[in-house]
């Protein structure tokens, strides 16, 4: 009888709640709900969503040290927590004034629109951007090419010096867009959805300057820069040599093949998005 009672009362005090919610306290839900989901969305749009993800379980660290009652961690994190606002105001200072600008600038009917591609669009783009290096190496243009993936690279391409192309990633365009007496051929193009996004790109530079080879150029410096602040797989093309090199994690990998291109980027290019609709028909197929 004692647990019936308490699912009893239970059902009661939700029943209770439920009819005293008003019209406005659903539309203050609904506009929370979409207001978190626009920030998180903007927030994908730069490298602030890597640490956002250090954030979150840094709150796991401390709600676990709370309940087990750890003295030291507590105290750590007790007084990392009093800074903490006003560190994280300092460290997202450029990704939130981005952000506010971008919400200034923006149609509420585009906060929440996706984007859909498909299998075709991924090849062809792999196949693009292949063929593309490779009459690069034959004429000994230099190039640089970002494949973004997870991390949203929104801080480097919403620069003064970034030109927003969004075009079909045709050999030819690549071709004319590092041809070295265009306006753009200095900086690096960058990859979105499988389209040439941007171009006139300038990255970061590397941390480990002194450990590369010397006979690197500034090409295979940024592109080392750019792989270690975040995960976008990097294509350069010496402009000297016309050698192909691959930049992932840190990490460069040089003398590439138009066929070893084809691989590596059929193995660390972002997958595809599908709709139900699309799924559908294809198992109908």
């Amino acid at each position: 009888m004692g647990g019936f009672k308490y699912i009893e009362d239970i059902f009661g005090n939700f029943v209770r709640i439920v009819r005293s919610i008003t019209i406005f306290d659903v539309l203050d839900i609904l506009l929370l709900t979409f207001l978190i989901y626009v920030f998180i969305k903007l927030m994908r749009e730069t490298r602030a969503m890597q640490l956002l993800k250090g954030i979150l379980l840094l709150l796991i660290v401390f709600i676990l040290v709370k309940s087990f009652d750890l003295k030291v961690m507590g105290y750590l994190i007790d007084n990392f927590m009093q800074a903490g606002i006003i560190a994280l105001i300092i460290v997202f200072q450029p990704e939130l004034r981005r952000i506010l600008e971008k919400v200034g600038r923006t149609k509420v009917a585009t906060l929440a629109s996706s984007s859909e591609k498909t299998t075709s669009d991924r090849d062809k783009a792999i196949f693009g951007i292949a063929e593309a290096c490779s009459r690069l190496h034959d004429s000994k243009t230099g190039a640089l090419i970002v494949i973004e993936r997870n991390t949203r690279l929104g801080d480097i391409i919403e620069k003064e010096t970034t030109s927003v192309i969004n075009a079909e990633c045709e050999p030819e365009l690549f071709c004319n867009l590092f041809y070295n007496k265009a306006p753009l051929h200095d900086g690096a193009v960058i990859i979105r959805n499988f389209r040439i996004y941007a171009a006139g790109c300038f990255l970061p530079n590397t941390q480990k300057d002194q450990y590369l080879s010397t006979d690197l150029g500034s090409r295979h410096r940024a592109a080392v820069g750019m792989s270690e602040n975040s995960d976008a797989l990097v294509i350069v093309v010496s402009e000297e040599t016309g050698n192909i090199s691959v930049a992932l994690d840190g990490q460069l990998s040089r003398d590439q093949t138009r066929e070893s291109l084809i691989t590596i980027m059929r193995k660390y290019m972002p997958g595809v998005i599908v709709s139900k609709k699309k799924r559908s028909r294809a198992n109908a197929k």
